[in-house]
């Protein structure tokens, strides 16, 4: 039995190797024997990158945007909300057309317009043009992490599963260390369009490598027949599984407590605490550095000697106690919290590195909580790897767009919104995991089977 109590398939081996055939559809060999060449890794982890590329590249011009198109703070975060809310959306729609069609024909559909959205977002000449262009940027680069997860479940199963998502985080990860300040350096020779010019240049290159170099990891008996409705019914099925629903819950409130964070720390840091974009930009890159660290300690040293769920527990409570922290930090209790703009301006020391310590624990802790919760929920789904994908994607998405606009509710000169977020929402993922994982009692099914020889 697999750690979420489902049917384990065999284990496959996490070494490099050529795969079976050479960027073509209907794999005539069967995807145990199939191994992942270095480059096809790189390619699933340039995948998954799309997402916070397209969000952490932008984070350092959100201030100049705001002042180039006219349009208050709240509009301009929008901006984050619709990009957001459309990969929500492209997910859905994109995960069960993998599971029917295959991984390859989608997943280059959806990056030629991921493109095409991208230099139009460059050409926006208003805030509500930009909002427009972001919706159909996030649509279209829907199909790049719901695939690569598709892809992944595709080739691997329990324990090599979990090491390889580790191993996506570590190259996924490099692009919200870099995507930053390489937006800062942008933003010194041109204006916030350049980064849209290079998001352009990006997607291109990364077209290309998907068509000559990713191969079809689903082979034709194993694609899911029908239309709308048998998806829709799949989709009913896996929400139906409380195990794999408490997951889903779990990883999404993870990721709008982390999304709190994207949303509103360009704000928080250069605004309330007066630091440059360049600085802003080291800040946000060295909270990456945290993520991927503790992504393969978790990958290389955790995994296979840790169950996966107490490592996502372990990972909660770490959450959870950054919020706390960060609440009270930023509420003044202990220090640094002043009582005029000014005042926290001029208290960098006591002000600024507490907030950025609480920020890069909470980000840290993401690296045990996101490998753990995909592949604990994937485990169960190996029959609709695409539909349980696009599930884990768009509830993660979604309430990421919710907890955008709540950090600014208060507006821009406190950031005790931002840590609320961040508290409720890792305080209801721990909810969701005691009350709907439920590991111990699994547990305890898992040892009676034992016993009795099943």
């Amino acid at each position: 039995m697999t750690e979420s109590g489902a049917p384990a398939a065999e284990t496959r081996d996490d070494a490099p190797g050529q795969p079976a055939i050479s960027g073509r559809d209907a794999p005539s060999a069967p995807v145990a024997a199939r191994r992942t060449s270095l480059l096809v890794t790189l390619v699933l982890g340039g995948l998954t990158a799309v997402p916070p590329l397209s969000m952490d590249m932008y984070l350092p011009a959100l201030p100049q945007v705001t002042a180039a198109l006219h349009s208050p703070a709240a509009t301009v975060q929008l901006t984050l909300t619709t990009c957001l809310a459309g990969m929500a959306l492209g997910q859905m729609i994109v995960g069960p057309m993998s599971d029917k069609w295959g991984r390859r024909r989608p997943l280059l559909i959806g990056m030629v317009l991921y493109v095409l959205a991208t230099a139009l977002c460059a050409l926006a000449t208003d805030a509500e043009l930009l909002i427009a262009f972001r919706l159909l940027q996030g649509l279209a680069g829907a199909a790049g992490i719901v695939i690569a997860r598709a892809v992944v479940r595709d080739l691997y199963d329990g324990v090599a599963m979990a090491r390889f998502f580790a191993t996506l985080m570590l190259i996924s990860g490099v692009a919200p260390v870099v995507a930053p300040l390489i937006g800062g350096q942008i933003l010194r020779v041109t204006d916030w369009r350049g980064v849209f010019v290079v998001l352009t240049v990006v997607g291109v290159l990364l077209t290309l490598l998907v068509w000559r170099r990713l191969d079809e990891t689903l082979p034709p008996e194993r694609r899911q027949p029908g239309g709308l409705g048998p998806a829709l019914r799949t989709m009913r099925d896996l929400l139906a599984d409380r195990v794999f629903s408490g997951y889903l819950l779990v990883g999404a409130f993870a990721f709008a407590a982390l999304f709190a964070y994207i949303s509103a720390s360009p704000f928080v840091v250069q605004e309330i605490y007066g630091a440059s974009p360049q600085t802003f930009s080291l800040l946000f890159g060295l909270n990456s550095v945290g993520l991927v660290a503790v992504g393969q300690v978790n990958g290389k040293l955790l995994v296979g000697r840790v169950g996966l769920d107490k490592v996502l527990g372990v990972g909660l409570v770490a959450i959870a106690l950054a919020g706390a922290a960060l609440l009270l930090m930023s509420s003044g209790i202990f220090g640094g919290g002043g009582t005029s703009l000014v005042e926290r301006r001029r208290d960098l020391g006591g002000g600024l590195v507490p907030i950025a310590a609480g920020l890069f624990v909470l980000m840290s802790a993401m690296g045990l909580v996101m490998p753990s919760t995909n592949t604990l929920a994937l485990l169960r789904t190996p029959h609709a790897a695409g539909s349980a994908s696009a599930l884990l994607g768009t509830s993660t998405f979604l309430l990421g767009a919710v907890a955008s606009p709540l950090v600014g509710i208060a507006g821009e000169r406190t950031a005790v919104p931002m840590a609320v977020v961040q508290l409720s929402c890792a305080v209801l993922a721990l909810v969701s995991f005691l009350g709907m994982c439920r590991p111990w009692q699994r547990k305890e099914e898992r040892t009676a089977g034992e016993r009795n020889g099943l």
